[in-house]
């Protein structure tokens, strides 16, 4: 049961009927009622979200031109006829409809064409929407097919078909034929006062003349019909009567062709009129989608959420009555909007205050909410979160009745008995004055006795009341919550907002003192008042300036806390970007400096290679170029770092078989020993070294390793497979200067550099001399093939001949920095 004409729904539904643009939509929101499945109710709040989301991004397009990208399109269903008669007719064999009922049938149609296309093109996006649209069907074929035979305003087209076109032809020939034989019969009697006119007419389809009647006898022909006062006969001449038999033929042999065509037509779209159903059906829906969509966006609505049964919450924010809201809005005024929460035991909300203070309309604002929601209607609020009720039971409004012998308390005891009798768990309560129109006493104790009745059933109540009894019911239950409607003491005028937390003085001498009654029988009244009921009236006040007190120093307090934090995430987004843009301009200015740094080394190696004699000193130098390269980055990196405040600490403990990576070596080395001082031993690559722990700039994730000559190994290598690598102990980094090959033969020999340019990059050599002499050139040609693709050159050429010159290549490998 939901009191429905109490909370004015269908007022409501009034509203929302304005932004309905068709009949067959207005008849589905005449369908739409409260409901209290919690599937159906979901379906259809996610339906009106959807389409509230599709229409915010529609507008955002301008009214004239192109679509933009990734823009939802405008959606319309204005101007649309209604067809659903039409249709029924074509449900019945043999029935043919007429030219204007066609194209209304395939402006529809083609209008669902159109829908169809803008909903479909983000099924990701709008799934709901693309699902509905994705029933309509195609019918472009057949309605361009269709707009061909039959003209805008419902006749048939010449086109329609050849035996047609060929009767009008003949029509207009035989109408010419007719009125050229008139036209020379008007001419041989201009003159001799037989005709009445010198026009030709039209009567029962024919061609006349129009004939004084005193000459009639004049004219050989067969009169058709007289004018209204008898002057005039219209006459049709002998010589045009077979002429004009003729064209009545012509023109029933054209209304034949006509029926034809249309009834051709008819069984066309009666093979589709399952699917002319349905696009007239899901036009209507979302007709009143969409009409929901533009509803939410005029009233500034919000989806709202339907709480669990398990935890049923009532919280709205900043909730304003749309019948109220229409009608500030005319006069260009705005709404105070209610905000409220009930969940957990807190169900019963008892509101106090003055007259005409607004408690009225605070409840009817949370049932109408409630209502539109369980209609799956927006809700013009914020934010709405709402129980799922069973029924909504009303008492609002002074339901006296002189037929049924009630009086305004009896009417109201009445109606209170039956929702007594009717209140459960999943009700919601709104009761208007609870214990009004008798004695404030008894008035007040049946008021409480009701109360605890309704809040033992576990249903959400909304009461309002101005009889001391339940504001002490209020204060002192633990599941009640008091509230007030708040009173401006200078203007004696309601401010119509809500205060919770204490009840409220009903001011009525204030109230009475505002609509004018004498100031000396208000000052009577207030004398007449006993020292209880003052000092009660005192204290409310005092409490309301106190609660309104301490919301204002929490609204500043709150105010100033947003401020602050606004101003310290600005100050420090503020200070990261100037710390980024210097970090950018050092690491610019490192960069550059290394660059022309290797740039001047480079050229100055570049002159020193040209001297043979320098080609030793020479190689060193660029190991060194390398080398202070990469000191370099790293020490830049580090001091970076340092600067942003993750800098590496000064000494990374590590353990024994770690991976690290050291300053000034490119290649990752793995940790064998840890030495006294500070000290420990690592192999990178070929190389044995003892460094400070200092020197490790970071550990690395631990990669697959095989062990070498010592047979230990500080990786896992996939099953089956094995690493043999040359001893530690291999010889010095020099002697993989240089390669002799000469004499072995291509396959030994590529095989045989293979190896021996990986050593040379392990041990951080960058050039060497590959010996392979003169002979056939076979060999040559095979050392040559091979440097082209290995991964470590970086370029080769012929040696100079102090080096070997064709006997011997030059091979440049690639530095790591």
């Amino acid at each position: 049961m939901f009191s429905t004409e109490l909370l004015e729904f269908d007022a409501v539904k009034a509203i929302v009927a304005r932004y309905v643009s068709g009949p067959a939509g207005l008849r589905h929101l005449e369908d739409v009622q409260p409901g209290n499945d919690r599937e159906v109710l979901t379906e259809l709040l996610a339906d009106a979200a959807e389409a509230l989301a599709y229409q915010r991004e529609a507008n955002q397009q301008p009214p004239t031109g192109a679509q933009r990208g990734g823009l939802a399109s405008r959606v319309s269903f204005k101007g649309l006829p209604d067809v659903s008669q039409h249709a029924a007719k074509l449900r019945l064999e043999g029935t043919v409809l007429d030219g204007s009922e066609i194209r209304e049938v395939t402006a529809v149609l083609d209008h669902a064409c159109g829908v169809r296309n803008a909903l479909s093109t983000s099924p990701v996006k709008y799934p709901r929407l693309a699902l509905r649209a994705a029933r309509l069907a195609d019918f472009r074929p057949l309605v361009n097919d269709i707009n061909t035979k039959i003209e805008a305003d419902g006749t048939v087209s010449d086109r329609a078909s050849v035996a047609l076109h060929r009767i009008r032809r003949d029509i207009e020939r035989q109408r010419g034929q007719i009125q050229e034989s008139l036209e020379r019969y008007l001419k041989k009697h201009h003159d001799d006062g037989v005709l009445q006119e010198d026009f030709i007419a039209l009567r029962n389809d024919r061609f006349v003349l129009p004939v004084v009647a005193g000459q009639k006898r004049k004219v050989d022909g067969i009169i058709h019909a007289a004018s209204g006062t008898g002057q005039t006969l219209f006459i049709e001449p002998m010589e045009t009567v077979e002429m004009n038999n003729d064209l009545v033929r012509l023109r029933e042999e054209e209304m034949r062709e006509v029926h034809r065509i249309l009834d051709d037509i008819a069984r066309r779209l009666r093979a589709v009129i399952s699917d002319i159903r349905a696009a007239v059906e899901v036009l209507a829906e979302l007709d009143l989608l969409f009409a929901k969509a533009h509803f939410a966006l005029a009233f500034a609505c919000t989806i709202p959420r339907l709480s669990g049964d398990e935890n049923p919450r009532l919280n709205v924010r900043h909730a304003r009555h749309p019948l109220l809201v229409d009608v500030l809005k005319r006069q260009r005024k705005s709404v105070v909007p209610l905000t409220l929460t009930l969940d957990g035991p807190q169900r019963t909300l008892l509101i106090s205050g003055p007259n005409t203070g607004g408690k009225t309309v605070a409840l009817k604002t949370i049932g109408v909410l409630v209502l539109m929601a369980q209609a799956g209607l927006p809700v013009p609020a914020d934010d709405a979160e709402l129980p799922l009720f069973d029924q909504v039971l009303a008492d609002i409004g002074d339901h006296q009745s002189l037929e049924q012998s009630l009086s305004t308390f009896s009417a109201h005891m009445v109606r209170v008995r039956e929702i007594l009798g009717a209140v459960e768990s999943g009700s919601l309560v709104l009761i208007d004055e609870l214990g009004r129109a008798t004695d404030p006493d008894e008035g007040g104790a049946l008021a409480v006795a009701a109360l605890d009745r309704v809040r033992n059933s576990g249903a959400f109540t909304l009461a309002s009341t101005h009889l001391v009894a339940p504001k002490i019911y209020g204060a002192s239950a633990p599941d009640v919550l008091n509230a007030a409607m708040s009173f401006d003491e200078e203007t004696l005028a309601p401010t119509y907002q809500l205060r919770t937390g204490l009840p409220g003085a009903s001011a009525g001498l204030d109230i009475a003192q505002r609509l004018g009654l004498p100031v000396e029988l208000i000052a009577q009244a207030r004398a007449m008042l006993t020292d209880e009921q003052r000092k009660l009236s005192i204290l409310l006040k005092l409490l309301e300036e106190k609660l309104e007190a301490a919301a204002v120093r929490e609204s500043e307090l709150s105010a100033l806390k947003q401020a602050m934090e606004t101003e310290q995430r600005q100050t420090r987004e503020a200070a990261a970007k100037r710390e980024a843009a210097k970090m950018r301009e050092l690491e610019q200015q490192s960069e550059k400096m290394l660059e022309e740094f290797q740039a001047r080394a480079r050229e100055t190696i570049e002159r020193l290679s040209n001297t043979s004699d320098q080609r030793k000193f020479v190689e060193h130098s660029q190991r060194k170029v390398a080398q202070a390269a990469r000191e370099m980055r790293e020490e830049r990196d580090v001091t970076l770092k340092a600067v942003r405040g993750d800098a590496t600490p000064a000494a990374i403990p590590v353990a024994e078989g770690a991976r690290v990576r050291l300053r000034g070596v490119g290649t990752p080395a793995r940790v064998r020993r840890l030495l006294n001082g500070g000290i420990i031993e690592v192999e990178a690559g070929f190389l044995k070294l003892q460094v400070s722990r200092e020197d490790v700039l970071e550990v690395l994730p631990d990669a697959p390793a095989a062990g070498g000559g010592s047979g230990k190994s500080y990786g896992q290598l996939p099953k089956g497979v094995t690493v043999n690598t040359a001893p530690r102990e291999a010889a010095p980094l020099s002697s993989f200067a240089e390669l002799n090959l000469i004499g072995r033969r291509a396959e030994e020999a590529v095989a045989e550099l293979d190896k021996f340019l990986d050593s040379a990059a392990l041990g951080g050599v960058l050039r060497v001399r590959v010996a392979h002499g003169h002979g056939m050139g076979v060999l040559k040609r095979a050392v040559s093939e091979l440097l082209s693709t290995h991964p470590h050159v970086s370029k080769f050429y012929a040696a100079t001949p102090q080096e070997g010159g064709a006997g011997a290549t030059v091979v440049e490998l690639r530095v790591e920095d």
